[in-house]
């Protein structure tokens, strides 16, 4: 904790209670207790925290306050953290000698030996040929898989793939129903995934009807703040009850100059659609953002399958339970990066030889002349996971939506074993495996908690009290089904 109305305590009650009974209390106050560690880390690197002018901060830092926060703890780079987080780690990693970077590679599947990870297989985008790689240790980093919805605030690279390759490798996965949709993304045609930070709300923003009412009071006692499943559910439910195709986040408020400073991406982002947020309320809606479930990893890291890791959104770690509560995410990233690195740098074994591989047989594969299919099908998965497993389920949409990825399993299963690989291709594969966990996992399910929320089952029930596990060797599908896909 870095000021002392603060305490790992208080982070501790506010993370389990936005969890919704789901969280492990040991791994949030693990990560609790690291959060301090890591941020001097990065500022020690370089990373362009923002910095309390006033100086009634103890640590010099500023600290905003976000959804289902009880104090001000969130250190951040003015509206921009992650991606003053990428550029300085990305900086840090290309000055190190050991360190080579492949940027132009999509990882196709794991390699693995009697329950060993011994590589993977990657598509080179320059020359559209597979190479092959060799590993002692492999770490999963691959994000998300919020790219399954239509509508989302997530880059075009987060399609899962981690989660599938290790799904198909044989590694559990846990809690997949789990998808939190931020409540606030602009809406303008032109403004691809762009998203209004959480912390607009936090420094008073208010979210308003077409009408300019204000409406969140009547769903929840902490209004604006409250955790991000409550808001995005109030935000359906008024634009579905007025037929409204966005509601309004208005910060106008405050003074300009508050406004500039503090969000500075966002006002230069709003202007190029000709939205001035000094004057004017910003139209959004809710979009996918953020998968709480994934690969079972333990504390450090570890999956089921030897010598496999997974770091970061593509793990299920224990600690967003059924909703995360804002600003984890990239606590979560740094804590279990560091206990990562550090058991693999305490184990790995550089004295015995890596095993031969076998090369990736293109002999049986021509190109593909039905790109377009592909891409029909990739548009087809996102909307009717869009329409049937969004932000309000009911038995018979995830029924409809379990039957169309059964269909486009088959489908693009005869794809990819006629033809050769494509980067769209891959990544289609790989989110309708994850469709089918999403979607598996909330059948599952039979109660209303968190970010899952069904209309035939609207209560909690403690009979749900444990993550839903989903276990390639013990699915109704056969592994090696789901695996040649």
């Amino acid at each position: 904790m870095l000021e002392p109305e603060d305490s790992i305590e208080l982070h501790t009650v506010d993370t389990v209670e936005a969890g919704a009974g789901l969280c492990d209390e040991a791994i949030v106050r693990f990560c609790a207790s690291a959060g301090k560690t890591c941020i001097e880390w990065l500022a020690d690197l370089g990373m362009p925290f923002s910095r309390d002018r006033q100086e009634i901060s103890d640590s010099g830092f500023h600290l905003t306050r976000e959804g289902g926060h009880s104090r001000r703890r969130v250190v951040h780079a003015a509206d921009a953290t992650g991606k003053a987080l990428q550029q300085t780690l990305q900086a840090h990693a290309q000055e190190q000698d050991n360190i080579t970077i492949f940027n132009q590679h999509i990882a196709i599947d794991l390699i693995h030996r009697q329950n060993s990870c011994v590589g993977l297989y990657a598509l080179n985008r320059q020359n559209q040929h597979v190479d092959v790689f060799k590993a002692r240790k492999v770490v999963l980093a691959t994000g998300g898989a919020a790219k399954v919805y239509l509508y989302t605030s997530n880059p075009d690279g987060s399609t899962g793939d981690g989660i599938a390759m290790a799904w198909r490798a044989g590694c559990r996965v846990a809690n997949m129903e789990f998808i939190q949709f931020h409540p606030t993304c602009l809406y303008h045609p032109e403004a691809k995934s762009f998203l209004i930070t959480e912390a607009i709300r936090g420094e008073g923003g208010k979210l308003l009807l077409p009408n300019g009412e204000r409406f969140m009071p009547r769903f929840d006692q902490r209004a604006e703040l409250a955790p991000r499943d409550i808001v995005a559910r109030a935000i359906d439910h008024e634009m579905k009850r007025l037929g409204a195709d966005c509601i309004y986040l208005d910060i106008s408020h405050k003074s300009t100059g508050f406004i500039k400073s503090h969000f500075p991406t966002i006002y230069q982002r709003c202007l190029e659609f000709d939205i001035d947020i000094t004057k004017q309320p910003i139209p959004v809606v809710p979009a996918a953002h953020y998968t709480c479930g994934g690969v079972m990893v333990d504390i450090d890291g570890r999956t089921d399958l030897e010598n496999l890791y997974a770091v970061g959104e593509v793990a299920y770690t224990g600690l967003h339970g059924a909703n995360r509560m804002a600003s984890n995410s990239l606590l979560e990233c740094l804590v279990f990066s560091q206990a990562t690195a550090g058991k693999i740098t305490a184990e790995i074994d550089t004295s015995k030889s890596l095993p031969a591989l076998e090369r990736w047989d293109e002999s049986q594969v021509t190109d593909s002349d039905e790109d377009i299919v592909v891409a029909h099908n990739w548009d087809e998965l996102r909307r009717f996971m869009w329409d049937y497993v969004g932000i309000v389920r009911t038995n018979k949409r995830l029924e409809r939506a379990l039957h169309r990825t059964e269909l486009l399993k088959s489908e693009i299963n005869e794809y990819y074993g006629n033809y050769k690989v494509s980067p769209d291709l891959l990544e289609l594969r790989n989110l309708v495996v994850v469709a089918d966990l999403i979607i598996r996992s909330a059948l599952t399910r039979k109660e209303s908690r968190g970010l899952h929320y069904t209309l035939d089952h609207p209560d909690s029930s403690d009979n749900y009290l444990a993550p839903t596990i989903l276990d390639p060797k013990q699915t109704n599908q056969s592994p090696a089904k789901l695996a040649s896909i």
